[in-house]
């Protein structure tokens, strides 16, 4: 059982994971960043490695992945930044990448790499959930990460049944069929929409991701599953803020 699994099965409720992308708003924020999430509280972190071509993401997260590129950000450089990482931390980190970026790096690599620096899970949103069947599934499995994978509004149930089934660690429940970005609410039909998919009692909990930027969409989401994954917001935050902790900080006051 690795900390995802261990984390879900304390039973906490109102669980805040945030993303950050590796290399913004500098280079060599990296630990900075991860080590004020956790000293301050976050229960899990999902870093954000910069692609050129992110079609799941909004325009603030774009932005930040371009300006992590022109500052030098790459996977290789991120590892290395990683290497004693779990010297500033406990908590679950996750690595979110396209499947571009870990297959430049070679897969099998990339996920014994994850593995050795402490990562306990992968999200890579444009990779298909039968190729991953047929062709990942077992690197991922043999460094005991945990894969998670996307449902939308959009997604039947029967596939968010098979999803679920190939899933381990939590299944991130994204709250529009758009890309990522602060809302300052949930409709009502996004809203019976988180309803319905508690009501399915899947194997895997659930996070909701995209909107979540204040204390209403918080609950609205947290309501119907076991937390939110907040990304945008922070990342606003880390550019405007006057250090890493006042963004922390801040993004914290606005959430609970």
């Amino acid at each position: 059982m690795n900390r995802i699994e261990k984390l879900f099965q304390s039973g906490k409720k109102d669980i805040l994971s945030v993303y950050f992308t590796a290399g913004f708003p500098n280079l060599d924020d990296t630990v900075k960043i991860i080590k004020s999430l956790s000293d301050h509280g976050i229960d899990m972190i999902e870093i954000g490695v910069p692609f050129s071509d992110p079609m799941a993401d909004g325009p603030v997260i774009q932005a930040s992945g371009q300006k992590a590129l022109n500052n030098g950000m790459s996977q290789k450089v991120l590892f290395s930044q990683l290497e004693n990482i779990r010297q500033v931390t406990d908590i679950p980190l996750i690595m979110m990448s396209y499947i571009n970026t870990a297959m430049q790096f070679g897969f099998s690599d990339y996920c014994k790499k994850c593995a050795e620096v402490g990562v306990d899970g992968l999200i890579i949103p444009d990779l298909p959930s039968e190729v991953y069947l047929s062709d990942y599934k077992r690197f991922v499995e043999e460094n005991s990460l945990d894969y998670i994978q996307l449902i939308t509004p959009e997604t039947s149930d029967e596939r968010i049944r098979a999803i679920d089934d190939m899933s381990r660690g939590f299944i991130y429940m994204v709250s529009s069929a758009s890309t990522t970005g602060a809302q300052q609410s949930f409709s009502e039909a996004k809203q019976q929409y988180f309803s319905h998919i508690e009501s399915m009692n899947l194997k895997n909990p659930t996070l909701v991701g995209f909107g979540v930027s204040n204390k209403e969409t918080f609950r609205a989401a947290a309501d119907h599953s076991r937390g939110c994954i907040v990304g945008s917001a922070f990342i606003k935050l880390l550019s405007t803020s006057k250090s890493i902790d006042e963004a922390v900080e801040t993004l914290i006051k606005n959430l609970k």
